[in-house]
């Protein structure tokens, strides 16, 4: 029986992206045989092996579901439940699977995101070889001034790092788009409240080519095949 890597047996049972199960891996949530393992690029077998995950035995490879969510306000992305907040898998309680988030949104985000329980899909999407852009619809408080998109499109500093958008348009008095790559944690924020605007509502709209629509906020449906492609395009 060939063996192969324990992240990737975990991504490929559903449980988490890659780079999710390697973190999980190395928080010592795993276990083979009874024994913690703490190194992703341990060899087993999902048909020989007894793997836990949390203390819950993982499956063999199941079915790969795909879908597209209008995330709503208040909502965030995580396994993990801290107080009573809501999580955006909540919204997928009838869907009898592990389903995790493809990248995040914070949770006073709304719109585009991915759900599904394939693990190989979610890393090909989020990992920056795949040169994917994101498009954000900007509210703001203000109008809009050419000043103030000047100061968007040069960018800001994030996490030590000089990052600018891919492209910034205004669309009305107190609208504009926002086409970033980089993916960093509230990227978009960062660059409209650096420019001195101050933000009423943030949506993501678009990933690659695949478009939110008119999809209503809360609401989710299978990704077609035709759309995943969009996601690479």
């Amino acid at each position: 029986m060939t063996k192969k890597r324990l992240s990737k047996v975990l991504a490929a049972a559903g449980v988490a992206s890659r780079r999710k199960a390697e973190e999980l891996i190395l928080a010592g949530k795993v276990k083979v045989n009874g024994e913690r393992a703490l190194l992703p690029q341990t060899l087993v077998s999902i048909e020989e092996d007894k793997i836990l995950v949390d203390k819950q035995p993982i499956k063999v490879e199941e079915e790969k579901v795909y879908y597209i969510l209008n995330k709503p306000k208040g909502y965030i992305c995580s396994h993990s439940r801290t107080d009573r907040k809501k999580l955006v898998l909540d919204l997928f309680a009838t869907v009898p699977k592990r389903l995790f988030t493809v990248g995040r949104l914070d949770r006073d985000t709304t719109g585009l995101i991915l759900i599904t329980n394939d693990g190989h899909f979610a890393q090909s999407v989020i990992h920056p070889s795949a040169n994917i852009t994101k498009e954000y619809l900007v509210k703001t408080k203000e109008e809009i001034s050419h000043e103030h998109l000047v100061k968007v499109s040069k960018g800001t500093l994030i996490e030590g790092k000089w990052i600018k958008p891919v492209s910034v348009k205004k669309v009305r008095k107190g609208t504009l788009k926002v086409v970033v790559k980089e993916g960093k944690k509230r990227e978009v924020r960062y660059l409209v409240k650096n420019s001195g605007l101050s933000l009423i509502s943030l949506s993501r709209i678009r990933i690659g080519s695949l478009r939110l629509g008119n999809l209503p906020e809360g609401r989710w449906r299978v990704l077609s095949e035709q759309e995943k492609i969009l996601i690479f395009t």
